[in-house]
């Protein structure tokens, strides 16, 4: 057994058995299957293997399966018996298994961190993190388990240190490591819960880059204390449309649904909050029990936004949703008819749940394989899904394996579905001839995963 091979396989879910099938073949019973192969090197199996072992009090079991996964040095087995470990109040052991490989940084120092401090240890963890300050996943950390440990001002103090006065970056990517726009957020949330609201809000303000992951920490904060008036003036002058999404989604908890619904019909001078902030309209209508508002206000962005894939799939959900399949039709017959030739089947393909919502199973499968492109790889999940869900697994089948491996985990899914276990096994366990790159050691700072 091989570390940097089994990183490799369970980082790309290749060549091995992915969870979303080990759980499949545990619900459809064979739970004999998944024991065998979780000896034989097939992590996900031996994972879900130990934890039900462990469930049922086997705990000495439990850990003979994932020894020999642990003894390769694999960081990712090492987290999950550690955790397992502190899951059977055995923390001592977890935190003794988990701290050399703390010593790497990054990811593992973060885990380990978290488990010290969940046990009594806050201080050696603030410690062992102050010193990789510099890493913003380790300072992150940090900022959270320093909470109720008396050491917010020291923290503080570390974080201040990396805020220059002068420069500015221009992207998440502009300095290495612990950027300055970060120290201001993880600065701005030890003086929030300081209780000095008005101190972080300033630092917030004073951010070139104010939004990571669609959220931004301003409107958050401003929300977080019901000072609405200031988060509305906030979200006009916040080009993403992420402080008007806050906005919108504070007066929606607050059930002023009209207040919401007007948030998102000032779209601003925003292209990309007019299209994301229509979607979340729409998305607010329909909670609403206003399906048809919903699906009038998409029906506008879907003509604005001629042939845009994922405003096509919104508007064609939508449409399925609230029970509306030939609105959806019509729009995308419509678009059809105006380019005036046959629609690739990126787009042809958003048609067939709804053919199949109006006019059966069977005419959607045979509008499918009437499609110049239904004989290749990328088609057959598409027509395959059609089938397995009128219960026509066979036929489903039958698609994929024409098109097998490329189809592999759609076609191993059907396999199991119907009983043909060592099939699939086979299936998913074919291997590709690229070599195996090193074992990632789960550093963010100084060893990037790509």
């Amino acid at each position: 057994m091989d570390a940097a091979d089994l990183d490799r396989r369970a980082r790309t879910l290749s060549g091995c058995i992915p969870p979303l099938l080990v759980s499949r073949l545990l619900e459809l019973g064979h739970s004999e299957e998944v024991e065998i192969q979780a000896r034989h090197e097939e992590w996900f199996c031996a994972r879900e293997w130990a934890r039900l072992l462990g469930d049922e009090g086997r705990q000495a079991q439990a850990l003979e399966v994932l020894a020999p996964y642990v003894a390769t040095g694999w960081w990712l087995a090492a987290k999950t018996q550690a955790e397992l470990l502190e899951s059977w109040g055995r923390a001592e052991e977890a935190i003794e298994l988990a701290r050399p490989f703390a010593s790497t940084g990054g990811l593992p120092l973060e885990f380990f961190a978290h488990l010290l401090a969940r046990h009594g240890r806050k201080d050696e963890a603030v410690t062992r993190l102050s010193a990789g300050i510099e890493d913003w996943l380790l300072a992150t950390a940090l900022v959270e388990i320093a909470k109720g440990a008396g050491r917010d001002e020291d923290i503080a103090a570390l974080l201040a240190a990396r805020i220059p006065a002068q420069h500015q970056c221009d992207s998440p990517w502009c300095c290495r490591g612990l950027d300055p726009d970060t120290a201001i957020g993880l600065l701005a949330t030890i003086r929030e819960r300081q209780g000095r609201v008005d101190e972080a809000i300033a630092l917030l303000r004073t951010r070139h880059i104010t939004s990571v992951n669609n959220r931004d920490q301003l409107a958050d904060l401003l929300a977080r204390h019901g000072r609405i008036e200031e988060l509305r003036a906030y979200a006009v002058t916040e080009r993403r449309g992420h402080a008007a999404q806050r906005l919108a989604d504070a007066l929606e908890e607050r059930r002023d649904v009209e207040g919401a619904i007007a948030v998102y019909r000032q779209s601003g001078d925003s292209q990309d909050f007019r299209c994301h902030g229509t979607v979340r309209l729409a998305e607010l209508l329909a909670r609403h029990g206003r399906g048809g508002e919903a699906v009038d206000v998409m029906r506008v962005l879907a003509e604005a936004h001629n042939g845009d894939d994922w405003i096509l799939h919104t508007w064609s959900n939508l449409c399925l949703d609230q029970g509306r399949p030939e609105d959806g039709l019509a729009h995308l017959d419509a678009l059809a008819a105006a380019r005036g030739r046959e629609e690739d089947w990126d787009l042809y393909w958003i048609r067939l749940p709804l053919i199949a919502a109006r006019d059966g199973v069977d005419e959607a499968i045979a509008r499918a394989r009437s499609h110049p492109e239904s004989a290749t790889s990328y088609a057959a999940p598409h027509i395959a899904e059609l089938l397995a869900g009128a219960g026509r697994t066979k036929e489903a089948v039958a698609v994929l394996e024409q098109h097998a491996p490329a189809n592999s985990h759609d076609l191993a899914g059907h396999l199991i579905d119907l009983g043909r276990v060592k099939d699939a096994v086979v299936l998913l366990q074919q291997r590709d001839s690229e070599p195996v790159p090193p074992v990632w050691t789960g550093s963010l700072f100084n060893d990037p995963p790509f």
